[in-house]
């Protein structure tokens, strides 16, 4: 890998906590990763590594093919997961201090701060206080804070976390629109539906180590198990595929899961056989469900 984010094998210690015991992760150039574990498995420990906040026992961390530095990290935008703002400084005032500290000149900072606080969604709040601010709106804040120097690499931890469907809509064109101007980015995030509709590529740790990586459809297609779903256009008849496990009806859609190795025509057409069929679909479980496959094996 020649540009990008690559971490292999970190490895670190609190006393005798294993936090990391062998993460990898990768993040190419314009490319977004959605970083996904249960709590605990080490993701914020593996980002404050990013950002050379926690030393590591082993592994590296490389940008762009070599040991990342202290300038490449003054190129890092950086969303933790316990916000860090100074809560008596106004929000306009606010962006363009974290614009000077990371090199702008003072112009630049204030012109930034305007257009990142347009952006989301608080220019009729400039001149407010932090602390007048709701936590969703500090977090608006906190992400113009990460972006105001147009960073090449964005972490962001738990970024989500609180938002309303409003501001989870913002702050996914934005990462949308930085990935699309060439920048890394790397998120974590509970919110599995979300990832999975954001995010093209995930990693999964569990336990300090990397379980998973690659494409959503290519880990959700790996799953041993497959969902069939059936919509009866009248009563539902007494039918349940060989073998298969029933799960709880959602809406009138009866679900069973089966072996990825079934055959999938013969049993919608046993189901005709059984009753009329409004719908149905055969398809890999959703990134939820192999996620907890992953975590929990």
């Amino acid at each position: 890998m020649n540009s990008g984010l690559a971490i292999s094998g970190l490895h670190k210690r609190f006393g005798d906590v294993r936090a990391l015991s062998g993460v990898d992760l990768h993040v190419d150039e314009g490319q977004l990763i959605g970083f996904l574990g249960p709590n605990g498995a080490g993701k914020t420990t593996t980002m404050r590594a990013i950002l050379g906040l926690t030393s590591l026992d082993a592994g590296t961390i490389s940008w762009n093919g070599r040991p990342i530095s202290v300038d490449d990290r003054a190129q890092i935008g950086y969303m933790p997961q316990e916000r860090g703002l100074y809560p008596g400084m106004r929000v306009h005032e606010h962006i363009a201090y974290i614009g000077r500290l990371a090199g702008l000149d003072n112009a630049v900072a204030k012109r930034r701060a305007n257009e990142w606080a347009e952006r989301v969604g608080l220019d009729g709040r400039s001149n407010d206080a932090i602390q007048e601010l709701s936590t969703g709106n500090q977090q608006r804040v906190q992400l113009a804070v990460a972006l105001v120097h147009e960073p090449k690499l964005l972490v962001l931890d738990e970024p989500f976390a609180g938002l309303d469907p409003v501001a989870v809509a913002m702050l996914s064109d934005v990462m949308t629109e930085q990935v699309q101007k060439g920048v890394s980015v790397v998120f974590s995030s509970h919110q599995l539906e979300l990832v999975q509709d954001l995010a093209e590529n995930v990693t999964i740790i569990a336990d300090g180590k990397t379980q998973a990586s690659g494409r959503v459809t290519e880990l959700r297609a790996q799953s041993p198990y497959r969902l069939l779903d059936i919509v009866w256009s009248g009563p539902a008849p007494d039918f349940s595929p060989i073998g298969a496990t029933e799960l709880p009806t959602v809406h009138g859609t009866r679900r069973w899961q089966l072996l990825a190795s079934s055959d999938p025509g013969s049993i919608i057409a046993e189901a005709a056989q059984a009753g009329a069929i409004a719908s149905v679909s055969y398809q890999p479980p959703g990134l939820e469900d192999v996620f907890l496959e992953l975590v929990s094996s």
